[in-house]
């Protein structure tokens, strides 16, 4: 017998790949997971772990969400959308995440020192999924998402896809098992009237040219989740089994293309799937070592939701939090909304 260790992702190019908004998540139920619900997350923040999961909207929902980002920078990530069944087994879904960076001064070559006024970076990301029900226990999605980042005078625009499959198992569906291929897509590259400058050229009486310098194209942070999730029913009724009291254990695994790959562990407890409290932890190499650390998360997660029923149709309206600790800054702060109608 023989054996052989194999390492996902490439750490020695991290930082080579551009448009990371789309690794941050904007969304507060999973994120106080650490995102490690991906073989069982639904609704419209499936969009964002695993696609598949939008396939289990059968009727309405709309969602809300604000992050306070790494509290203490000012910066602010507002993300709203909603999905819709279609047919017996179809959905659509339809999210936009737009990250507000604050204001930045405005300097040159000539002027350091700013007083020119200020500048607003945009960064968004909208979203088009469609998610079927292929068997009570097969569900699978695709999902395209529209890039663009600029400040006035330079932008990058461009396009990715997500695919992913979740499979349901066990007497109750207690076992789920998720695979999600996420931000694949071609190069994208800056271009704008900042990149162009004027200089002197000193030939003749001299003249004034202006020098477009070309911006090199930057790859998409690819990855893939591999997910699983168990649910524990703490107590039993006539039908062997009661879902008023659920634990549900998420562990899953993501492969960057472009830096440490992520281990991410959650638990969920759920009352009557009305309050719901979360924890989870974010792992990667030299997590716990805050001199070669690489990201500004510590690990340690956590959250809550109250959600309500407000109609005969079982109609909810939910309220969710989470927090993300973080060093340096403040942590990150996630609230959110959902309507399912």
């Amino acid at each position: 017998m023989a054996s052989i260790n194999g390492n996902a992702g490439n750490p020695e190019r991290a930082g080579q790949a551009g448009a990371s908004q789309l690794l941050i998540n904007p969304y507060a139920r999973n994120s106080g997971m650490a995102g490690s619900n991906s073989a069982r997350v639904r609704g419209l923040e499936a969009q964002f772990l695993n696609i598949a999961g939008t396939a289990f909207t059968r009727k309405t929902e709309v969602m809300f969400n604000r992050t306070v980002w790494l509290q203490g920078t000012d910066i602010f990530i507002n993300s709203f959308g909603l999905t819709q069944g279609i047919g017996e087994t179809g959905t659509i879904g339809f999210g936009v995440m737009a990250i507000n960076a604050g204001k930045i001064e405005i300097t040159t070559e000539d002027q350091p020192e700013g007083g020119l006024g200020t500048y607003n970076p945009t960064f968004q990301n909208i979203s088009l999924s469609y998610a079927k029900m292929f068997s009570d226990n097969i569900y699978g999605g695709i999902n395209f998402k529209i890039l663009n980042e600029q400040i006035p005078n330079v932008n990058a625009r461009g396009i990715a896809i997500d695919a992913g499959i979740q499979y349901h198992t066990g007497k109750n569906n207690q076992m789920h098992i998720g695979i999600a291929l996420k931000n694949w897509g071609p190069k994208m590259s800056y271009k704008g009237d900042g990149l162009s400058r004027q200089t002197s050229v000193k030939y003749g009486s001299g003249y004034q040219l202006t020098v477009n310098n070309r911006s090199g194209a930057f790859e998409l942070p690819a990855l893939v989740n591999i997910g699983t999730s168990y649910d524990l029913y703490l107590m039993k009724d006539s039908s062997g089994v009661s879902k008023k009291h659920r634990v549900s254990l998420n562990a899953t695994y993501t492969s960057n293309s472009f830096t440490y790959d992520n281990y991410l562990f959650g638990v969920e407890y759920s009352w009557k799937d009305i309050l719901m409290f979360r924890g989870g932890l974010y792992t990667e190499k030299y997590i716990f070592d805050a001199e070669n650390r690489r990201t500004a998360m510590t690990g340690p997660c956590g959250g809550v939701t109250f959600e309500i029923p407000f109609n005969e149709r079982k109609s909810t309206f939910g309220l969710d939090y989470s927090y993300r600790a973080t060093n340096p800054f403040s942590g990150i702060h996630s609230f959110g909304f959902r309507m399912n109608l």
